[in-house]
């Protein structure tokens, strides 16, 4: 039997959308790509894994309606701070700890030192807010 292959890519700048189906399809990352995420309709569902670079606090506050984030720190050191009905929580993240952010729960990250975070995310409904 045939087996049809694609090249290896890199998570920086390909993601993978794992949809509910059990189909895995590489999503090309650009500058765009999150302005534009929620018109992706094909995205909404399912699961999408993706390395982000952090170099720099994150400007906003996220959250994910639809399912938990699961969030892998590959390399720097990272704090979660987390909001949600009771208050802030600091939650610290290096190099290989990984953290699962429950569902609806807001959360940024404060960069200590850059790194590389494996992001595993619900596609539906994610929601961003100024600090």
């Amino acid at each position: 039997m045939a087996r049809t292959t694609q090249p290896a890519f890199d998570l920086l700048s390909t993601y993978v959308h794992l949809a509910d189906g059990g189909d895995a399809v590489s999503v090309e990352v650009d500058a765009s790509f999150w302005a534009k995420i929620g018109s992706r309709v094909a995205l909404h569902g399912g699961r999408l894994v993706g390395v982000t670079h952090q170099t720099g606090d994150w400007p906003t506050w996220e959250r994910h309606p639809a399912g938990d984030e699961l969030i892998v720190l590959l390399s720097g050191a990272v704090d979660i701070v987390l909001q949600d009905q009771e208050g802030e929580r600091v939650v610290e993240l290096r190099r290989g700890a990984a953290y699962i952010v429950p569902r609806g729960v807001w959360h940024r990250f404060i960069v200590s030192t850059p790194g590389d975070a494996l992001c595993i995310t619900p596609g539906s409904g994610t929601q961003h807010r100024p600090l």
